[in-house]
Order: structure tokens, then sequence, then C-alpha cells
């Protein structure tokens, strides 16, 4: 790209990228008011490019909700749900167990598994249901639990501090936690679209303890809704301060707020420019993440093959029945095939590569068996 077709707004923060220097918040929100979407895309992908090539990846993965009965009322959520409603769900143990074995079976790496805040299941049920999933797919990945799970599972189910709880799980087979429930940081935001949640620094300190406990953790933020520049910018620098602590943060996954079916269904959703912007200036000021992940799900998988020439790197998964963004109304499919991601990598100008939950690129699992156990890791940068 031409430097004099750049907004000027644009060029300074040209030069701090070019010479490796830290943005600050007040780059932030010149990135935020500048229109140039392909300037801050052509910043974002020098980045990208400096930490990894040409590739961009996704993983082979299955998502299971194995309820979503919840205590709370979240007023962005159409997924939860109180014991009488009629979409109430909650999945047994063998079942979650099987679908955990037919999507290890078929080549999964990773099971993705979140819930609501059950009042009533008792701690050992979460603690047979890993050692069912884990004794169902013994070499699969299971990253769990969003971080106001632990904290619900800790203060009223096992009732017992927070790392003895994150001990407990990571014994018991839990490999890695999700970066779900973040929102926006701010706290007037959050008593918007999530009152009664945990606070910001409550969900930071779940992924600090779990990071020092030697373990890793993706960071989500839910865009779109009633926040501004101002707050998406606080709730990057707040990631990036607990990212220089602990390194604990494996990548990044912003998604945009799917309003139809919630009680904000007022709110017009984000359009595409405002979701590219957002992904590129996430990887312009998150430096000490090493991957910007394009959820498709929220994106659908033609503009999330267009972010990959916006700062992004990753593709997220197959995923195969996801719930939460879809009973929120969204229109995009539930799952992709390992060809479609691939094919939208290329067609991106990109290579594909499989990876594993920690971001490290792998072989192809594709007709592994259960028995091949975690053959084929290529340690490239987790």
């Amino acid at each position: 790209m031409n430097k004099r077709l750049l907004d000027p707004v644009l060029l300074p923060i040209l030069r701090k990228v070019e010479d490796k220097e830290r943005l600050s918040a007040e780059d932030g929100m010149a990135l935020y008011s500048s229109r140039d979407l392909n300037g801050i895309g052509f910043l974002a992908n020098i980045v990208c490019a400096r930490k990894n090539g040409n590739v961009a990846t996704y993983v082979f993965n299955r998502y299971i909700n194995y309820s979503n009965i919840c205590i709370l009322n979240c007023q962005f959520c159409a997924f939860s749900a109180k014991k009488r409603d009629d979409h109430a769900f909650e999945m047994a143990i063998s079942e979650v167990a099987e679908k955990t074995r037919e999507a290890w079976e078929n080549g999964a790496t990773e099971i993705h598994m979140v819930g609501g805040l059950h009042p009533t299941l008792p701690a050992e049920w979460y603690l047979e249901l890993l050692r069912a999933m884990r004794k169902a797919a013994p070499g699969i990945a299971i990253k769990a639990f969003t971080a106001i799970e632990i904290r619900h599972l800790a203060d009223r189910i096992f009732k017992k501090p927070l790392r003895e709880t994150l001990e407990i799980l990571r014994d018991t087979g839990l490999n890695a936690l999700t970066g779900g429930g973040a929102e926006i940081f701010d706290p007037m935001i959050r008593d918007t679209i999530c009152r009664g949640k945990e606070t910001a620094e409550e969900w930071l300190e779940v992924h600090r303890t779990w990071h020092l406990m030697g373990q890793r953790s993706t960071a989500t933020m839910l865009y779109g809704h009633v926040e501004t520049a101002a707050h998406r910018v606080d709730h990057l620098l707040q990631l990036r301060t607990l990212q220089d602590e602990t390194g604990g943060f494996t990548a990044f996954i912003p998604f945009a707020f799917v309003p139809e079916t919630t009680e904000l269904a007022h709110i017009r959703p984000a359009c595409s420019t405002d979701e590219l912007k957002n992904l590129a200036i996430s990887r312009l000021m998150l430096d000490n993440f090493d991957h910007i992940t394009g959820y498709w799900i929220s994106l659908g998988l033609p503009l999330a093959s267009i972010a990959l020439n916006y700062g992004v790197d990753d593709l997220h998964g197959t995923i195969q029945e996801e719930k939460i963004f879809h009973m929120a109304g969204a229109k995009t499919p539930q799952q992709q095939s390992i060809a479609a991601m691939e094919k939208a990598i290329r067609e991106a100008g990109r290579e594909p590569m499989q990876r594993d939950t920690f971001y490290r690129r792998i072989k192809s699992t594709l007709k592994r068996t259960s028995e091949a156990g975690t053959a084929g890791l290529i340690p490239v940068g987790v």
C-alpha cells in the first residue's frame, strides 16, 4: 500500500508499528476515529506477518454445551434458561462422553465446552463429567468453562478457594479455559448488559490464577452493543496488562453482539466494516498476543476469510453444533468442514494449517484412530 494514501492520522502509528513500539490508549482512539479501513488493515497485517508469516490456522474441534440452565439473567443472552423454561436442557454425562468419543475418533483434537451456572449440579457431577470425557477420548484437549463458571464452581458448588478448585479441575482432566464472559470490562457497561455477572477484576483473577499454575486460556471481547470506542480500548489495554504479567493467553477472540432474540433486540448489529476494523485494531493494540482469531460463527466464513487480510491469523474451529450465538439469532452455519476452512484461507492468499488448542501447528488429524495420541505436533510458537 502506498503510504501517501494513508489517512494522516495513521502515519504516526505506522512509524510505531515499523519500529515495534507499543501503541498507547491515544493511538487506539485515533485508530477507531479513522475511516481508513484498508489503511488500518495494512498496519495490522504488518504485525500479523511479523508474528505468523503467511500461515493461517484452524482447529478441528467440537462444541458441547452441557446445559443452559443458569442462575443469571444477562440482558444480552438468549442461551440461558431457568429449569421450568421450555428451551432449558441438561445433557447426561454419558451423552457428553459419547459426543467426545465421536469427535476424537473422527479426528478432532479439542472439545470446547461451556454451560450455564447450574444451581443444583453437585461438584462430583463435574468431576465425573471430566473423567468420562477423558476416558472416552484419552488424547483430546478439553477446553472448558468460562471465568464466571469457574467462580460459580468455586464459590457455590465446590465451596473451595479459586486456585484449589482450578487445581482439582486440572487434575481431573481440564486442559484449558475458554475466554468467554469477558464481554466489556467497564463496570457501567457490565451493569447494562450482564448485571450480576462477575466484575472485570474477578474475570481477570480467574485467568491470572490459571496462568500462574502454568496453564493457558484465550481472551474475548463482546462488542457492538452499548459500548464506545473508549470502552473497547480500555478492554484491550486491561488484557494487554495481564498478558504482560502472565503470558498465559494464547489468542484474542473478539465477536460482535447478536441482538435479535435478546432483551437488547433494538440495538443495530455491528456492520462488516466495524467487525474488520475491530479485528485490525485488536491486532495492533495487543502486541503481546501471538494470535488474533476471526470467529466465523459471528462473522460468517466469507467475511472471516476477508479478515485474514486485516490482522487475523486464525479462523477458530470446525465447531459443530454451536448454540449460544444461534439461540441469539445468528444465521451462520453451525459447523464447517476442514475443506471449507482451508478453502476460505486459500482464498485470502494464506497458507492453511491445522493447529491444536494451544495454537501449535499440527499435521492433519483426519483418519486418526483413537490410539494415535498426540503424534504429529509441530511446535512452532504457542
